[in-house]
């Protein structure tokens, strides 16, 4: 009985050192095509939302924006790529800048450059997934504790 508190927080705390690694390579990725000084003109191709909802006694409803742009690097190449959470003021058919990286132009974003605003949003994720580990953790430790208490104790 004991393995069953031991392998959910498990199973847990790879589920958050996986979102912890794609918070991390999201703002390395969003900071590098900011770095990078190459910008094109790109237009909006399409703009849709999807939904999806949480169960539960209230079921959550949450909607994702997301645009699809498409641009042509200095060299010509031709880029699509979509980009989710965008502004809502985006529609189909606008211009808009883009930033990207030179040797991978499919990484591209179209939001402007706002250094601290993603620094602020990745710290904050990245601490409330490290307290998270952390309990998961501390709960593992104290559960193998109490169990090796309680098989001292049994006749």
């Amino acid at each position: 009985m004991d393995i069953f508190f031991l392998i959910i927080p498990s199973i847990m705390i790879v589920g958050i050192l996986l979102a912890m690694y794609t918070v991390i390579s999201r703002s390395r990725r969003t900071t590098r095509a900011w770095g990078s000084g190459l910008t094109a003109e790109a237009r909006c191709l399409r703009t849709y939302t999807t939904t999806g909802s949480g169960g539960g006694e209230h079921h959550r409803v949450t909607t994702v924006l997301h645009h699809v742009y498409e641009f042509t690097t200095r060299e010509g190449r031709t880029v699509r790529f979509e980009e989710e959470n965008g502004p809502g003021t985006t529609l189909e058919g606008d211009i808009v800048t883009v930033f990207y990286p030179g040797d991978h132009p499919e990484r591209a974003t179209a939001r402007p450059p706002a250094h601290g605003r993603l620094f602020a949003e990745s710290g904050c994720l990245l601490v409330f997934l490290g307290v998270a580990l952390l309990f998961c953790v501390g709960f593992m430790i104290s559960v193998e504790a109490a169990f090796s208490a309680w098989d001292d104790v049994a006749p």
